[in-house]
């Protein structure tokens, strides 16, 4: 039997939510899967770099980073001092990409992957900013290389919305889709119905570490656009860049908006859609006032919710309540499952 070996570039919630549940799936995806893995190497943005060959011991790792301690004492061999040394370094069978996303222009995580595939990895991310810049490029260098890049957590953490399609709906084509998939601008949006201002919703988004220090990818709309530009990217076959959705975001909402629209038994929402038309995609990113008859009134908090219409089907609706890094980390591991088996 076979051990996959794996790197994990990016080391954050996600990360290491990823490497508790390898830790807690490890027996069941040997008897059942007869996959056995170890990793080979972590490189983190502030806390070090380990690479080892007969493996990295997990809850060493998460003990040094939960003490604030750089994992270099883990290492075997000299650190990297970039991403693409550290995968070259690894000998990794599949890389897991989780840093941080660029929605300009996809870099370095299109780097990193493209290294991956040459090298003879599984390339695995929760990063959009690839999947939107240079889907067709990576999918191309995988196929070329017979390895699988994979994204599942991309759009709604772990919720099967790209293997839905890929697996289960052959034939099937996407013609439009409307859904809430922000997590943060909707948990906002929930805060200031109970009461909270716009600027107390975001501190607290960002005390529980779902908004960033700088929450603005998120408010200014752009994290939702560059979601729809990747549905529409993998799903409806159309290359679409975040900056050609129409956006606007929730910056504008203030507490007697969400108040007025309670009192008349409605809610903000801020909704993603794109639609086939006689003249391309069309695709948007706004606030919308939405009434109780509306599939996406009570999708609340962190969760997320989408609705696909196909030229075979009625409405398809994939609903994610109260997502987290651990659902994260199960769409990467799903992805994994899905590539090697």
């Amino acid at each position: 039997m076979d051990t996959h070996r794996f790197a994990l570039l990016g080391f954050g919630n996600v990360g290491q939510a990823f490497a508790r549940l390898l830790m807690a799936k490890s027996d069941e995806l040997l008897t059942q899967l007869d996959l056995n893995w170890q990793v080979v190497g972590i490189m983190t943005g502030h806390h070090g770099v380990a690479i080892n060959p007969t493996g990295i011991n997990l809850e060493s790792a998460l003990a040094m980073i939960a003490a604030g301690d750089s994992l270099d004492p883990l290492s075997a061999e000299p650190a990297p001092q970039n991403g693409t040394d550290f995968i070259r370094a690894c000998n990794a069978d599949v890389l897991f990409e989780n840093t941080p996303v660029s929605y300009h222009d996809g870099q370095p995580a299109i780097e990193h992957i493209s290294t991956a595939l040459s090298a003879g990895m599984h390339a695995i991310t929760a990063n959009k900013g690839p999947v939107v810049h240079a889907y067709r490029e990576l999918t191309k260098l995988a196929q070329a290389h017979k390895r699988k890049f994979f994204f599942e957590s991309a759009v709604m953490d772990g919720a099967p919305v790209f293997s839905l399609w890929r697996e289960t709906l052959p034939a099937a084509e996407l013609q439009s889709f409307r859904g809430v998939l922000n997590s943060t601008t909707n948990l906002i949006l929930t805060l200031m119905e109970q009461g909270k201002t716009f600027e107390d919703a975001v501190a607290y988004t960002q005390s529980i570490g779902i908004a960033e220090t700088d929450p603005s990818g998120d408010i200014e709309g752009w994290d939702a656009a560059i979601k729809v530009a990747a549905l529409v990217t993998v799903l409806m076959g159309t290359n679409l860049q975040p900056s050609d959705v129409e956006r606007k975001g929730v910056e504008s909402l203030r507490s007697k908006d969400i108040q007025s629209a309670s009192a008349d038994g409605k809610r903000w929402k801020l909704i993603c859609e794109a639609e086939r038309t006689d003249t391309g995609i069309a695709t948007s990113v706004r606030p919308e006032l939405l009434d109780p008859t509306d599939p996406l009134y009570n999708v609340m908090g962190t969760s997320s919710a989408v609705t696909f219409y196909s030229d075979a089907l009625g409405p398809l609706t994939v609903t994610e309540s109260d997502p987290g890094p651990h659902t994260t980390a199960y769409g990467l591991l799903a992805d994994f499952i899905n590539s090697v088996r």
